[in-house]
């Protein structure tokens, strides 16, 4: 990564008789210029007044959210759809204490994301001075790396290696604690620019003889399958693994995260794996003999029971982390390497000997006898599926979609249709509630032009609805699609099946007016309670221009299927028709 030095650098002889100097607020603020910082997502406070006054001249703009959680969700939206760090601005103490929830989720699913987290002043800290918390011990498990402002000379290396630290290999947050007095303290020295990280060394191309490998356990496989994760769309190499797939004819399952790496349109494309995946990925991830495991971490969502997991079959796990290979299942050939580098070398081989029709046309068969289904709708509730499935229509499979966590989450993966990378925002590893409505936004903010659909829930919308005040302040055209069902569904369901319908606090007694909520933010607000209207008032929603809610009523027991029960292995799946 080539660095330049920049104009706020010691100055010359011929400048030095009339000094200029910096204050670090400032350093701060030329840093993110330097790093071509296109937001600022934040909330101010005491503790990073100096920064806020360094921000009023709005060089890099800033994004006022209305909770520090919803500031870093926004950005981890900007993050997944750009591939580059999103940057967070809060204050100290409580203020950087709310960021946790979502520094955790960017954790979790590998986005890049830059948190300044203000700090009492340098005598303070450690003092139990007011506001203070000590943000490095707790965000030591859930960064890539953090730091604490301790010089003023400091601020643009630190800058500097934070983002390249969050944007390369695994991608991460890094945390930086920023002390008051730091922002007001003023130097004509800057420390040298060149990065300077010996323990962070990376190897993203994979080894000659690891590809040569791959070939060769191919041409002995009868029944491989492609496991492709989120690895391939933070590598943004779904151009790459279609391509893969298609050239040696070998079926696709995708985890969550991995959605949009092959289009959904594509006849290979079986489907997401896992708890609610579908029958023909659950059975082929079941009878394969080799699995090729691009960028997939082996969760428990997708292998609830590690050691009934593609039990006949020869393991490749091509992964950028190395601690994720053999953590779960057993590899036979771990590469670590970026899954784009390896697909192109991997290409470069001939196919003809390779391709192996009758595994092929029985996964093909199982995709086409076992589809997910969902039951006829009636007038009394509007089916959710039939909705994801129109909306796909309306945006022709193109829209950025943010999603919220719990049932609507995973008719979302199930039933929209996909494209490629980038596209499917969504909160995968840490499953947090209220994340839709902010990241959504964010993504937007990142692609003005594109069409930005957020899917949530009753209850996670709940959580962070107050962000709705953007979309209106900004003109930010986003669809909210409100599954509504009174329930904590997904719970529900649960205790449903596993605790005899003792439906303990997962059903609300009282719920707001969610169409008044929406137009007192200025948001237009339509209804869907019956199936009559759904076709029609979506399509009137899609068309209006500017930011709505379109609350759609769903029946309280609509289930989520199939489902292989947590602990089951894949292919013990309930509700397959």
């Amino acid at each position: 990564m080539a660095l330049t030095t920049k104009s706020y650098n010691e100055p010359d002889e011929a400048t030095k008789e009339k000094t200029i100097t910096y204050t670090g607020a400032e350093l701060l603020v030329q840093s993110f210029i330097d790093q071509k910082v296109d937001y600022i997502f934040g909330y101010p406070g005491g503790a990073v007044l100096p920064l806020y006054d360094a921000f009023y001249d709005g060089k890099v703009p800033h994004i006022l959210t209305r909770h520090e959680q919803g500031a870093v969700h926004a950005a981890e939206g900007y993050a997944r759809v750009t591939g580059k760090p999103g940057v967070v601005v809060v204050t100290s103490g409580p203020g950087a204490t709310n960021t946790i929830t979502g520094i955790a989720d960017a954790m979790s699913d590998s986005i890049p994301l830059i948190v300044i987290t203000g700090q009492v002043h340098r005598p303070g800290i450690g003092k139990d001075a007011f506001q203070e918390a000590d943000l490095l011990s707790m965000t030591t498990p859930i960064t890539k790396h953090n730091y604490q402002v301790t010089d003023v000379k400091d601020i643009p290396k630190i800058i500097d290696e934070a983002f390249h630290i969050a944007s390369t290999g695994r991608k991460g947050p890094v945390v930086i604690d920023f002390p008051k007095d730091i922002g007001v303290l003023e130097t004509v020295e800057v420390e040298p620019r060149d990065l300077d990280l010996p323990g962070y060394q990376l190897n993203l191309n994979p080894e000659d003889k690891e590809i040569e490998q791959i070939i060769q356990m191919m041409s002995v496989a009868k029944r491989p399958i492609i496991l492709a994760g989120a690895g391939v769309n933070h590598a943004e190499a779904s151009k790459e693994l279609t391509e893969f797939a298609n050239k040696f004819k070998i079926p696709v399952v995708n985890t969550l995260l991995g959605l949009g790496s092959i289009p959904y349109s594509d006849p290979l494309f079986l489907g997401m794996g896992g708890m609610h995946g579908s029958y023909a990925s659950n059975m082929a991830l079941t009878e394969c003999d080799l699995l090729i495991n691009f960028g997939s971490r082996f969760d428990d969502r997708l292998a609830s029971k590690p050691d009934e997991f593609a039990q006949d079959a020869k393991v490749i796990h091509v992964d950028i982390d190395p601690s994720e290979i053999n953590k779960i299942i057993p590899t036979d050939l771990g590469v670590i390497a970026d899954a784009k580098l390896t697909l192109e070398a991997l290409l470069e081989y001939d196919a003809h000997e390779l391709i192996h029709n009758e595994w092929y046309e029985h996964c093909l068969s199982n995709k086409a006898t076992y589809p997910f289904r969902y039951d006829t709708p009636t007038d009394d509730f509007v089916k959710p599926q039939q909705a994801i499935e129109y909306i796909g229509k309306i945006t022709d499979g193109d829209a950025l979609v943010s999603t919220d966590v719990g049932q609507h989450q995973m008719w979302v993966a199930q039933y929209y249709p996909f494209k490629t990378h980038g596209q499917i925002i969504t909160s995968g590893g840490l499953g947090t509630m209220g994340f839709g409505i902010p990241a959504a936004m964010g993504a937007k903010f990142a692609y003005p032009d594109k069409t930005v659909v957020a899917f949530v829930g009753d209850g996670g919308f709940q959580m962070t609805n107050q962000e709705m005040a953007i979309l209106n302040e900004f003109d930010n055209d986003i669809k909210i699609v409100l599954i509504n069902n009174g329930t904590l569904g997904m719970v529900k369901q649960w205790q449903d099946k596993f605790y005899s319908q003792r439906f303990s606090h997962s059903v609300f007694s009282g719920q707001p007016d969610f169409m008044k909520l929406s137009e007192s933010y200025g948001v237009k607000s339509f209804m869907i309670d019956s199936n009559e209207k759904l076709e029609s008032t979506l399509d009137e929603a899609f068309a209006h221009k500017g930011p709505a809610l379109i609350e759609i009523r769903i029946s309280p027991s609509e289930p989520v299927l199939p489902m292989v029960p947590s602990g089951q292995p894949n292919y013990k799946m309930e509700g397959v028709e």
